[in-house]
């Protein structure tokens, strides 16, 4: 979690049950005004994703079939 974050958590905390509640659907509608489909990716998923690529483009994954299931 970035220090933004934190520090935003730590503002909301401060504030009554039934103000936190109405801070968490404030937070919700910014994040549906910018990513309404919830395609776009944070900065960690991006370094993530790019890194399952590289991973895979060199040949470092697990088979469908490798794995027991049961």
């Amino acid at each position: 979690m970035s220090i933004l974050a934190q520090e935003i958590a730590e503002m909301v905390d401060m504030l009554p049950q039934e103000e936190q509640v109405f801070a968490k659907e404030i937070i919700k509608k910014l994040v549906i005004a910018w990513d309404p489909d919830f395609t776009k990716l944070t900065p960690q998923e991006e370094k993530e994703l790019q890194q399952a690529r590289e991973e895979f483009a060199r040949g470092e994954y697990v088979r469908h079939e490798d794995i027991d299931w049961d």
